[in-house]
This record gives C-alpha cells, structure tokens and sequence, in this order.
C-alpha cells in the first residue's frame, strides 16, 4: 500500500532540448533522456569527429559495439562495418547499424543523429 504503480497506458513527456544527461568526447556530445524504458539520444558530431578517433578511447573496444537504430537530422555521415560494408547516411534517412563498426562526419556541417537503440552506454565511461 502506498507504492505508486505506473500504468502501462501512462504518458510521459521530456524534452532532449533539456536532456537528463550529456555525455561530451573530443568533437561530440550525446544528450539522453528515458521515457517508455526507451533511451532517446541526440548524438551531435563536429566536422571531423571520427568514432576511432574520439569514443574510442573511452569505450576500450576495437570498433564501436553499439547497435544503432537511427534517424539523421542534419549533417553526413559514413559507416563502416567490420567487414568492409560502407553505407553514406544525410539528412532524412533511417537506419540500423550493427556493432562492430567505425563512422565519421562527411563534410564541413555538424552531424545530428537521433538514436533509440545504441545510446544508453555509448561514450560512457
């Protein structure tokens, strides 16, 4: 008696404008907020922010092993898998990546990525 219960039809509303953490690495930050139990994250990457080159260092590993599942807001990125795939993502376009890979910014705009599936570890030291 007296524990709260949520409801599964309950609806919550947060802002990543006012995130409820950011994660800053050398030419980049992610912004995170939870709603649902789904972790949303704006990932923005600076001209010449390389994922070898500025998370690498934090997450130890020999690629980036977070799935992404991702819709890109502004900006070009390139990702490489493991095995060679390369595949060009701008503005408008979704898509999942699987771990196991490097990426970079395309170009002299920032990249702004919407991500729902990579985030809730990424960069996270």
């Amino acid at each position: 008696m007296g524990t709260a219960v949520k409801s599964e039809s309950a609806i919550e509303k947060k802002s990543l404008n006012q995130p409820e953490e950011t994660r800053t690495f050398p030419k980049g930050k992610v912004e995170l907020s939870t709603v649902g139990g789904i972790t949303f994250g704006r990932a923005t990457f600076q001209p010449g922010w390389k994922w070898s080159e500025s998370v690498k260092p934090i997450a130890k590993t020999k690629s980036c092993q977070a799935p992404h599942t991702q819709y890109v807001i502004s900006g070009r990125i390139m990702v490489v898998t493991e095995d060679g795939t390369k595949v060009e993502y701008g503005p408008g376009d979704i898509g999942t990546v699987p771990p196991g890979h490097d990426a970079w910014v395309i170009g002299n705009e920032p990249c702004v990525i919407i991500d729902v599936t990579g985030m809730t570890r990424y960069a996270k030291t």
